[in-house]
């Protein structure tokens, strides 16, 4: 049984580095390896203020769970959830980027929006894993914002493209590995939207309104696909999602992980 400790990747002087992450978020012990074995430290150590945060896994894949929220389906596809149940799709590599780095919009996509979601990263390779032993396969738990084209996902009628868009998907600030310290059936989950100066909070929901519960989602997705260490599952979006256009900043917050927090920029 691997410790529980908060992991984040790093941008220093020397490179690239994971690390080892404070309680209180300050600084940084660099690590030889990856948050999926026992951390050997460099020692190296880093004030948090002097480093970049990057995104705190390299996913070969994010499998996102959609439909998830009943009060999302409601706002986004004007049905019941009864009607359109959870569904998965897959987000690549390439949408990933870190915490502070800019959400980028090409012309193409013109409605884009932000969803604040709770992630969860795999630790281990594995399949067919059961509801109830999701904890032994998942490292730790993280943010994502599922940034999402809606005019392209209703035009294509899959939602590759218009949730795969380089850049389309900030993860981070770190993992958090400690699982037992959240209540997943009753978890905060806020997104906040400042534009001009104003900041407005547009997701304001709890996890308690997800349908599809974490071991379940796990289950459902490893009945598919094998996950590998560092892997990434988005659980859903809850309601509150909105438009975001260039010079606006999106900051997502997750109390027990932290905040996630991207500026939006012209491609």
């Amino acid at each position: 049984m691997l410790k529980p400790m908060r992991f984040g990747r790093i941008a220093t002087p020397e490179g690239m580095t994971f690390a080892v992450i404070n309680d209180e978020g300050t600084t940084a012990k660099a690590i030889a390896g990856t948050p999926f074995t026992e951390p050997e430290y460099t020692g190296k150590e880093y004030a948090l203020e002097d480093v970049r945060l990057l995104a705190p896994t390299l996913p070969s894949k994010i499998v996102a769970v959609g439909r998830n929220y009943a009060d999302h389906v409601a706002e986004v596809f004007k049905q019941s959830s009864e009607h359109l149940p959870p569904t998965i799709f897959i987000k690549p590599s390439t949408a990933v980027i870190g915490p502070g780095a800019p959400i980028k919009i090409p012309d193409f996509a013109t409605n884009v929006e932000f969803e604040g979601e709770l992630a969860i990263v795999y630790g281990v390779p594995c399949k067919n894993v059961k509801a109830s032993e999701w904890k032994s396969v998942v490292r730790g738990v993280t943010i994502i914002n599922d940034v999402s084209s809606r005019d392209l996902q209703f035009a294509d009628g899959q939602w590759a493209r218009a949730k795969g868009i380089d850049s389309f998907g900030p993860l981070g600030p770190w993992i958090e590995t400690d699982l037992d310290k959240f209540d997943f059936t009753n978890l905060p989950i806020k997104a906040h939207l400042t534009r001009d100066g104003k900041t407005e909070t547009k997701q304001d929901s709890n996890s308690n309104q997800m349908i599809m519960s974490i071991g379940e989602m796990v289950e459902w997705v490893t009945a598919s696909f094998t996950m590998l260490p560092g892997d990434v599952q988005a659980t859903g979006s809850p309601a509150g999602t909105a438009a975001m256009v260039p010079g606006d900043y999106i900051e997502v917050e997750i109390p027990g992980i932290g905040r996630l927090g991207n500026p939006v920029e012209r491609a």
